[in-house]
């Protein structure tokens, strides 16, 4: 079945994290992807192991990289520099992250490409902007110390995330850049130059913590597991294990309240509102955690869950997994490439369509795989950019 992008040339000249997560979001929609990566090493993340897959690949690479093509181009070359200027002439998206104002001696900046292309959408990732931040690097870590979000992040100290949040949260703003500028596109015949940072996508995903800033001159900062505005939601111990509490409204307050075996916390007037279990966090966490102690996280997981309160162990990432097998998500696909054999086993697109699905149709390439190919592609002869 045709995707949803289908017919679409994606010239992706990212490297990393945040553009080749956006190129391959499209590519699932059935985009053609061509990704351009420099000749001997390849992008960033083909070495970044361990762990490494059963057919040598670094896990980090294979985790953004599925259903493109690779071709190694050194853009110093003449011929390799023909190559990525046809590609960028003939693209309907490209997408690149290099540092603001690399690629004009290339003459495949957004200015350039444009006026030989009318038509492309072309996606600019950086760091901290194209202006006052264009000489900063574009690291995650980075983004997430002088952004704020480490700030808010741990218990004694400020901590990251994870995961790269903030690369993750750039791919995903871009890929909504994109189809926005693809379906103005189609209205108008026209492309422009879309552009997106990790600091801007930082700071919007950063949503409630932010707008407190912004609209009361209330400056948040960490604080564990708790949440700055609603209570109880946190991680509590268990007889066995930790478990959380999620307890949205006061409805389900009283709910939880009467599992426990203490519905007279509901009615003290320190915890009968969200407003008043917030600013006594401190004594409402002492006596829920004094019950919750007495029995194990499974039985007490049961019974909150059935009184219709959001609660649940923590999982590691496996167990996790696990549990949206159980559910029916199918969060994991094999890919059957017949370019390679083995077994290519991949994180699923997370969103279904009921008529245009995701496609899992070639499994992360090998550096300059495709380059016959992509020349093709391109109505260039075996012997271009060799």
């Amino acid at each position: 079945m045709p995707g949803a992008l289908d017919g679409l040339l994606v010239a992706d000249f990212s490297r990393v994290l945040a553009g080749p997560y956006a190129t391959m979001l499209l590519a699932d929609l059935g985009a053609t992807v061509v990704k351009v990566e420099r000749p001997g090493a390849g992008d960033d993340t083909r070495g970044w192991g361990p762990p490494f897959a059963d057919d040598g690949q670094a896990t980090y690479f294979q985790a953004v990289n599925r259903n493109k093509r690779s071709i190694a181009l050194d853009l110093s070359d003449p011929d390799d520099a023909d190559v990525a200027t046809r590609l960028a002439e003939t693209a309907d998206v490209l997408v690149e992250n290099y540092r603001p104002g690399a690629l004009e001696r290339f003459g495949l900046d957004a200015a350039s490409v444009r006026a030989r292309n009318p038509r492309v959408v072309y996606c600019t990732i950086t760091g901290f902007g194209s202006g006052g931040g264009a000489g900063l690097p574009g690291y995650d870590l980075l983004v997430q110390a002088t952004g704020g979000l480490m700030s808010i992040t741990g218990t004694d100290q400020p901590t990251k995330a994870g995961v790269a949040l903030v690369d993750v949260l750039t791919g995903l703003h871009a890929t909504v850049g994109i189809l926005a500028a693809l379906q103005h596109r189609d209205r108008t015949g026209e492309g422009q130059h879309v552009e997106v940072s990790l600091l801007g996508s930082l700071q919007s995903s950063l949503v409630n913590q932010i707008s407190s800033v912004v609209g009361a001159g209330v400056v948040p900062t960490y604080l564990g597991n708790a949440h700055p505005s609603i209570a109880p939601y946190e991680v509590f111990q268990a007889a066995d294990r930790p478990m959380i509490l999620a307890v949205g409204n006061d409805g389900q307050f009283a709910r939880l309240a009467e599992v426990l075996g203490r519905g007279d916390l509901a009615t003290d007037p320190r915890f009968a509102t969200n407003t008043a279990r917030v600013a006594h966090r401190e004594e409402l966490v002492s006596l829920i955690e004094s019950v919750l102690r007495a029995r194990g996280a499974d039985h007490w997981q049961q019974v909150i869950t059935e009184a219709g309160v959001p609660c649940g162990p923590i999982n590691d990432i496996a167990q996790g997994l696990t549990l949206a097998e159980s559910l029916g998500l199918d969060p994991v696909v094999t890919i059957d490439d017949p370019r390679r054999p083995g077994t290519h086993r991949q994180v699923a697109n997370p969103v279904r369509y009921s008529d245009t699905p995701a496609s899992y149709r070639t499994a992360p390439p090998e550096l300059d795989e495709d380059r016959p190919e992509v020349l093709a592609l391109l109505g260039l002869t075996s012997e271009a950019g060799s």
